[in-house]
């Protein structure tokens, strides 16, 4: 008899204390409807907001002693997206992990797509895509969008790794894979998404993607800047040199 799949979202917090019940609700909405099991894990990087005081509520809400569904793992502080991921892996007992964020720019309607897609063709990693099909982005000025489409193509001519979002964190992976691909990875900030694409492609996994609405962000504040841009572009020539 096979083993029923479970599917572990990793879900890294700053100041979303606002974000975190909704899209909780929207997650659990989503797996119960399509009859998955799931589980989700917070990393919330020392709050100042309260999220961790409505992790614990969202805990208590939704966990039953049989079904612990909501884990909160947190960190001291602010140490890096991927030290997060590496982090919340650690506890996840779904043999495949969901990667997105907090902030309603990944919306949990797109996760039934992604794992039907994953099924059908044993994908090792599914990713959702702003640059293909129907995809599309909504709610960015033209210069954020210049920025990420131009940050795409230059990985994309650098690199050629034959995805199309690049930089875009709404992924599906297997656990095994997720676990190889972040052991390899060197980057910690905005070149961390392009860096774990590009080395899974280098080790032969199999990658399918999934157009998705990226919606930007309703409450709090874009963690991208300049520093960020610039650590991206040099994360691509190393990236250049090494793979």
């Amino acid at each position: 008899m096979a083993t029923k799949d479970k599917y572990s979202v990793l879900l890294p917090t700053y100041n979303e204390r606002r974000n975190l019940p909704i899209i909780t609700w929207l997650l659990e909405r989503t797996f119960t409807a399509n009859n998955l099991d799931w589980e989700l894990i917070i990393i919330d990087d020392g709050s100042p907001d309260g999220t961790q005081d409505i992790a614990k509520q969202l805990i208590t809400a939704y966990n039953t002693k049989s079904q612990q569904r909501i884990v909160l793992k947190p960190r001291a502080g602010k140490l890096g997206l991927g030290t997060a991921y590496v982090h919340g892996l650690q506890f996840a007992k779904g043999n495949f992990v969901i990667i997105m964020d907090a902030d309603f720019s990944h919306h949990p309607k797109f996760l039934p797509k992604m794992i039907a897609l994953q099924k059908e063709g044993n994908y090792d990693i599914v990713t959702g895509t702003r640059y293909a099909g129907d995809g599309g982005v909504y709610g960015w000025d033209l210069k954020r969008k210049l920025v990420s489409r131009g940050a795409n193509l230059f990985a994309d001519t650098v690199l050629r790794p034959g995805v199309s979002d690049l930089t875009g964190s709404f992924r599906l992976y297997k656990k095994d894979v997720l676990q190889k691909v972040i052991t390899s990875t060197e980057s910690k900030g905005y070149s961390f998404q392009m860096e774990m694409m590009v080395r899974a492609k280098a080790m032969g996994f199999k990658v399918a993607e999934v157009p998705i609405s990226f919606v930007d962000r309703v409450y709090g504040d874009s963690k991208l800047g300049g520093e960020e841009i610039a650590e991206y572009l040099k994360g691509v020539l190393n990236l250049w040199m090494k793979v």
